[in-house]
């Protein structure tokens, strides 16, 4: 799809306070025009990053969910509203993005990710953005990823800690978490803290934005650990593994 690069008045009207920043300007904002973005799961972390991709003029934004809108959702996932309970997420999601920025291409995928489909549901897009609460489905898109050379944005929530990193190509996901905890814990089973997914998926948008218009320097092969009770923020490096089946040793 060719997007057009000359902005509007209306549009340098709603991106002013992007085209004064030196890091993103008029080349960075036509980037963001170009861009395409798929968000994998639209609940506590793909909410907001996805209004804030919107907000900040992404051109093309993909959201991949199979669930409906439940009043429990409602604590952490602020893109929906009370009218949204018993709607498909996908939907509800791009249908409040549309009202957001009605400049932009939303596309609602209210499916599954599968090992079968990523591939498909993944070409096109030039960065994914992964929410999900299901290790396997985290592994999913990371492979697929890696398959594809594309960079992955990657977010994770538990309690009141929350964690943000980017791969491209080598360190993978799966080289930092391997296989899939047999019995990981679920927000539903131990709590969240509504407003820290605001901060992590905000986050998530802010490193997409970044990779996609060269601003600064991004979290790649690096892991950010917030720890929202002590108000305390770490990074640590991601080490690349060898023997990952993903993109470790004969992948390579």
């Amino acid at each position: 799809m060719k997007l057009s690069m000359s902005f509007t008045d209306e549009e340098v009207d709603r991106y002013a306070r992007h085209l004064v920043l030196r890091e993103i300007g008029g080349a960075g904002q036509q980037a963001l025009k170009r861009a395409s973005v798929l968000v994998v799961g639209a609940g506590g972390l793909g909410a907001p990053a996805a209004l804030y991709l919107a907000a900040a003029g992404v051109g093309r934004i993909g959201l991949v969910d199979p669930d409906t809108v439940a009043l429990s959702n409602l604590q952490r996932q602020v893109i929906y509203t009370e009218a949204d309970i018993g709607h498909l997420k996908a939907e509800a999601a791009a249908a409040r993005l549309a009202g957001l920025n009605a400049q932009l291409t939303i596309e609602p995928l209210p499916f599954a990710l599968t090992a079968a489909n990523a591939p498909e549901v993944m070409d096109g897009y030039d960065l994914i953005l992964d929410g999900t609460d299901d290790f396997a489905v985290r592994l999913i898109v990371s492979d697929a990823c890696v398959a594809a050379g594309k960079t992955l944005v990657s977010g994770a929530l538990g309690r009141w800690s929350g964690q943000i990193g980017v791969f491209a190509g080598r360190p993978c996901y799966r080289c930092f978490l391997g296989e899939a905890p047999p019995q990981a814990e679920t927000c539903s089973e131990v709590g969240v803290v509504g407003a820290l997914a605001g901060v992590i998926g905000s986050m998530m948008a802010l490193e997409a934005i970044k990779l996609i218009t060269g601003a600064g320097e991004p979290l790649s092969g690096r892991l950010l650990i917030y720890d929202s009770l002590a108000a305390q923020m770490r990074t640590v490096r991601v080490t690349p593994d060898e023997a990952c089946p993903a993109c470790g040793g004969a992948k390579t």
